[in-house]
């Protein structure tokens, strides 16, 4: 595990080593953990296409947004320069929303110093991500779990976290955000596992239930 003040994932050893230090904390998260092959790793490259990547997921269905990048990419749409001189129409083309395609022109003019972010504290990455219209805070909190792979970072208002924290904890209803956040508070500094774990349970959830 890298990293001092603030651990960052690199790999499945961290992962391993943040499961269990889960599981002695709350051994709900051992049921996981027999029923998953591996921790989802889910580390990408950071930089304007991470966060683009990022966009592009937003309120959609897995299945449609791997479609969509699908598209952006093959079309080239993963640097500023290309966004910026692409269309609207260009952009709708490739399956973006109308205001998909005003948060991706609004990101490719932020100029942000994406090596600057690298070192920054996670508060700082999200204060500065948030002030870009269209990056709220989940998907400020995906781009800090993912391509900087902050590990004590907890996306709450993800509806598939919500439902199997739900499922798992045995809670009456879905937690909102702002429960969840203060379960998540119990996992840290280990809250980006919590969240693989929790999104591979989902999976596991899902298709028992029938659900693609």
């Amino acid at each position: 595990m890298a990293g001092q003040t603030e651990p960052v994932i690199t790999g499945q050893a961290c992962l391993q080593e943040g499961a269990r230090w889960l599981c002695d904390h709350d051994p709900r998260f051992t049921q996981v953990m027999d029923e998953i092959e591996e921790i989802p790793l889910r580390l990408r490259p950071d930089g304007f296409a991470a966060l683009m990547f990022a966009i592009v997921g937003q309120q959609v269905s897995t299945a449609s947004a791997a479609a969509i990048w699908a598209r952006v990419e093959a079309a080239g749409m993963v640097t500023p320069e290309a966004v910026t001189a692409a269309s609207a129409e260009d952009l709708a083309a490739l399956g973006l929303s109308r205001p998909k395609i005003r948060y991706a022109h609004a990101l490719a003019g932020a100029g942000l110093d994406y090596a600057t972010l690298r070192a920054a504290s996670s508060a700082d990455v999200i204060t500065t991500l948030t002030a870009v219209p269209g990056i709220g805070l989940w998907t400020a909190e995906i781009y800090a779990l993912f391509a900087l792979g902050r590990a004590d970072i907890f996306p709450a208002g993800d509806l598939a976290l919500q439902e199997a924290a739900r499922v798992l904890f045995d809670l009456p209803e879905r937690p909102k955000e702002k429960d969840l956040r203060q379960m998540a508070e119990n996992w840290s500094p280990w809250r980006g596992v919590a969240a693989r774990l929790l999104w591979a349970y989902y999976r596991i959830v899902k298709h028992r239930e029938g659900i693609a």
